[in-house]
Formats: structure tokens, C-alpha cells, sequence
């Protein structure tokens, strides 16, 4: 990445999966100035203690405490399907937002929402560029496709970089800690926090910082200088 604000577009199949991914790197970008929109593919619900009107009022929250700004598609929880018209509905959103990087769910997952959240969004990069559609909006090609990882798999990441958010993983957990139906209120819950802190941690002992997120690309990444190599 260079100086210059970018557009960028999180995705995530459900609120909260942005935090729990990529919490840290959201906030680092939001401060360096990047125009980062997250979009949240369904409410979440239901579960067991919240509700569309508890889920919303802490999405919002969650994106105050990092600085940036949300919005919602509206597709049913537990029931993502990759469709054309998903994929055209996430297109005009990169076309809106004129997103040039996109993060997405790593693709192996167990939940299905996860799995067809990212065929949407790898298909929709590519609607998002066509002329003579329906799709609203000028078209655009996002220059790069970046994958978090949030999965329901019991995965070890095998990331193709790593960005650090030592200065940044309080304003991670504060964001998590915004869902308190999910992981306040219910006590089984509460553990994810502390793992996680614990997986970031060990992601920054592999580029020796104190706290660093994962991530993998399918295509190259290119790099115009190294001088955002931590040493």
C-alpha cells in the first residue's frame, strides 16, 4: 500500500465477523486515513440473547469505537446464497463505495453463510467491473482481494502476510466487547476474547511484534518498496 487513501471494503456475513478477523487492521487503516466501509452481508440474528434492534444498536457502536463507517445488505441470516442477485447487490456497493481492496472470509469454513459470503464477494469483484448491467453505479475492478480469517474451522492459519496491530488490539477487544449479547451475556462465550488475544499474539511472535493479524491472498501481492516491512 502507498500513501494515498484508498477505498476499502470489509465484508463480513454476519456483524461482528470484521472485529473478530480484522479488528486491529480496521482501526490501522481507519487512522492512516483510508476510507474504510464495512458491510455486513445479514443482522446476525437470531440468537439466543439478541435481537435486530440489540445487534444494531451494537454494530454501530462497534464501528464508532473503530472509526468507521457500516452499512447493511439484508440477506437472511443462516441462509446466504450465492445468487446473481447477491452478487449485484455487492457489486453496486464496491461500485458506491469505489472499493479498490476488498477483505473477505477465508474460504474454508465450516458455516455456510462464511463460504457462500465469499463466493459472492469474489464473483461480485468481478460483476462490479462489467458495462450494459443493471448494476447501479460506474464500474470498477477492485485491484486486490484480501481474506481474513474468522472461520468455524478448528484452522491453523497459514497466512500470506501479517499486519501489526500491537498499537491497536485494545481498540480490537473494546470493539468485540461491543457485542455484548454475544460475548457478554453469554458466559461460554466470554473465552473467545482471551483466544483470540492469545492467536494475535502469537501471529505477532511470527514478525516479532506484540500483536499481529493473518491474512492470505490467491494472487501475488506486489509491493512498490519495502519500506512497510516490519524488521
Amino acid at each position: 500500500m502507498n500513501n494515498r487513501p484508498l477505498n476499502i471494503l470489509v465484508v463480513g456475513p454476519h456483524p461482528d465477523d470484521q472485529e473478530l478477523g480484522m479488528g486491529g487492521t480496521i482501526a490501522r487503516l481507519a487512522q492512516q486515513g483510508h476510507d474504510v466501509l464495512l458491510l455486513d452481508m445479514t443482522n446476525g440474528e437470531p440468537t439466543p440473547h439478541g435481537s435486530p434492534e440489540i445487534r444494531e444498536r451494537e454494530w454501530t457502536e462497534a464501528a464508532k469505537i473503530l472509526g468507521v463507517q457500516r452499512r447493511l445488505l439484508g440477506l437472511p441470516n443462516r441462509e446466504v446464497q450465492h445468487t446473481v442477485e447477491a452478487r449485484h447487490q455487492v457489486a453496486g456497493v464496491i461500485r458506491e463505495h469505489r472499493a479498490q481492496i476488498v477483505f473477505l472470509p477465508f474460504p474454508e469454513d465450516a458455516h455456510p453463510d462464511h463460504r457462500a459470503t465469499t463466493r459472492i464477494v469474489e464473483d461480485a469483484r468481478f460483476d462490479a467491473k462489467l458495462t450494459k448491467t443493471d448494476i447501479p453505479g460506474e464500474p470498477i475492478y477492485p485491484k486486490w482481494l484480501i481474506y481474513y480469517y474468522c472461520t468455524h474451522l478448528r484452522h491453523v492459519a497459514q497466512p500470506s502476510f501479517c499486519i501489526d496491530i500491537s498499537e491497536q488490539i485494545d481498540t480490537k477487544v473494546a470493539s468485540i466487547l461491543a457485542y455484548e449479547s454475544q460475548f457478554v451475556v453469554p458466559e461460554a462465550n466470554r473465552k473467545i476474547v482471551d483466544w483470540l488475544k492469545q492467536f494475535n499474539g502469537y501471529m505477532g511472535s511470527r514478525i516479532r511484534t506484540a500483536y499481529a493479524e493473518p491474512f492470505w491472498m490467491r494472487e501475488p501481492l506486489g509491493l512498490g518498496s519495502l519500506d512497510g516491512l516490519v524488521m
